[in-house]
């Protein structure tokens, strides 16, 4: 399964109301597109400008060296 673009405008959105740490479950997730990176790398700087951090459980390997290429894994703690 693809990971959702409506499920990361619906992280962002909870981002503010969060305080110190948002979990995102990306089990279901198989592989990532161009418009769900560019969510995630939004989703990472929210996060930073709030000191909120981001944890994602659950990445599968292929998705992790995707976050990796475009340098996206210093931004998110992986569980």
């Amino acid at each position: 399964m693809p990971i959702n673009e409506s499920w990361l405008e619906k992280a962002l959105e909870k981002l503010a109301a969060s305080e110190s740490e948002m979990v995102l479950d990306l089990t279901p997730v198989h592989r990532v597109d161009a418009e769900a990176l560019r969510l995630m790398e939004k989703l990472a700087g929210a996060a930073g400008e709030r000191a909120v951090k981001v944890v994602l459980r659950g990445v599968n390997v292929g998705i992790y060296k995707t976050l990796k290429l475009v340098k996206l894994t210093p931004r998110f703690s992986f569980v």
